[in-house]
């Protein structure tokens, strides 16, 4: 791996378990796995591990994922039986949890370890096709079921040194998630209104600003019409926070997501350079 540290990155995951699927409904979900892709060609070597914040797992205070061979968490519902028995086989790894737990608590932020704890679709969604020889350990960080936009912050900037020991920051949640409204054509204007703002947010202006403008969201345009409840949002809150100072870019827009859903995904920092 090049000494460079590594960039983080808010990935919005799309929908249950996707890359194993065929057919039409697999299909919205082509321009996503061509960022992903795109992702793994401009980090070049594979990170000594990853940590993705999932938005499919909220605890009571902080939980790390500990198990030396996670399962599987098939947290979606109404999809064909096999769907229910695939596995996404990557090693976890006892000694980043270890690592995170300690971070966190040298900035304040207590956290369990979990070692029962499976990989959820928000996790291996967007692994499958980013690393799908499944061979690079994979830990998960839950979200604290307070949802504060502030606290999680605090976690990203806590944990920013993992990026300088090999490990890939990953928040995995959506830029839109507002289900009842995906089923029609009601979420097509507020999904597209809240992406500008979101990426006036992280891509233009000074990181204080972008902080700022975070930690109240719920005043940018259609805010809960694309959140009414935000645990796809706050993942991005954790990235944000370890690389608060560094510019963001868009590394994936949709605005035909779904038959008009605006979604986007973003990177913070700068890419490592070839070893």
């Amino acid at each position: 791996m090049s000494a460079s540290r590594l960039p983080t990155y808010f990935i919005s995951h799309g929908g249950g378990p996707w890359p194993y699927m065929t057919g039409e409904f697999r299909r919205n979900f082509d321009v996503l796995e061509r960022s992903l892709v795109d992702m793994r060609l401009e980090l070049g070597d594979k990170p000594k591990a990853i940590l993705v914040v999932t938005g499919h797992w909220e605890t009571r205070g902080l939980a790390i994922s500990s198990g030396v061979q996670p399962g599987m968490v098939y947290d979606y519902y109404g999809f064909p039986d096999y769907l229910y028995h695939i596995a996404y086989k990557a090693p976890g790894s006892p000694e980043l949890a270890g690592r995170v737990r300690q971070l966190l608590s040298a900035g304040g932020i207590e956290a369990t370890l979990d070692p029962t704890r499976g990989f959820d679709h928000g996790t291996f969604s967007i692994l499958k096709p980013l690393y799908p020889d499944e061979d690079v350990p994979v830990v998960q960080l839950s979200l604290d079921a307070s949802l504060d936009p502030a606290l999680h912050l605090a976690v990203g900037r806590a944990l920013a040194p993992l990026r300088d020991e090999g490990v890939l920051i990953v928040g995995s949640g959506l830029s839109y998630h507002n289900l009842p409204a995906m089923r029609g054509t009601s979420g097509h204007e507020p999904s597209r209104r809240f992406d500008a703002w979101l990426t006036e947010t992280l891509v233009e202006g000074s990181s204080e600003a972008r902080t700022q403008r975070l930690i109240g969201w719920e005043k940018a345009p259609a805010a809960r019409a694309a959140h009414p409840r935000e645990d796809h949002l706050i993942p991005l809150m954790v990235v944000v926070g370890a690389a608060e100072s560094e510019l963001g870019a868009v590394t994936y827009h949709q605005t035909d997501f779904f038959g008009g859903l605006t979604a986007s995904s973003f990177r913070f920092g700068k890419v490592p350079e070839a070893a």
